[in-house]
């Protein structure tokens, strides 16, 4: 009797995920799976709400919403701040960068310089596109113990200590 996949449940699967031009973004290996116990939102929301109920062998395709994905852009995360907050560093548009906000610590992407500003974006690259995810279940078992006390899977596919 196969499992299927819910709360705290270990879970094996291969995916592809892709932008709304088609564009692949991102993918599982063949010898390297994602493992992940479901529920404990290592997932976007939107993904976990396609896989639940799934069993070992299910493959589908879905498509998340921004809202269920990354989240919708937001232009008050678009910030523009003196140059001189980065001193010598030469800064073009691109680079990345750790900023602590008034929400914490976050990336940003630098979208704009000039002689004396920088424009960052504090969106998440993926914020507001749909994206498209093909994907396989490989396995479904209930996580151990110590898996749920670590919050990883452990052994293959997941995370070895």
């Amino acid at each position: 009797m196969s499992q299927t996949i819910s709360q705290d449940k270990a879970v094996t699967i291969h995916y592809t995920v892709k932008n709304p031009a088609g564009d692949i973004l991102d993918q599982s290996s063949e010898e390297r799976p994602l493992a992940f116990i479901f529920g404990r939102g290592m997932l976007i929301s939107g993904l976990e709400k396609e896989l639940e109920g799934k069993a070992s062998g299910a493959e589908f395709s879905a498509v998340v919403a921004a809202a269920e994905a990354y989240g919708e852009r937001h232009d008050g995360l678009i910030q523009t701040v003196p140059k001189n907050l980065f001193g010598e560093q030469e800064v073009t548009p691109g680079m990345q960068f750790r900023a602590t906000t008034d929400h914490g610590e976050q990336s940003v992407v630098v979208v704009e310089v000039s002689d004396s500003e920088v424009t960052v974006d504090g969106n998440h690259p993926l914020a507001g596109l749909d994206l498209s995810f093909d994907v396989k279940v490989v396995d479904v078992r209930d996580a151990t113990a110590e898996e749920l006390d670590h919050g990883h899977v452990h052994g293959p596919g997941g995370h070895e200590h």
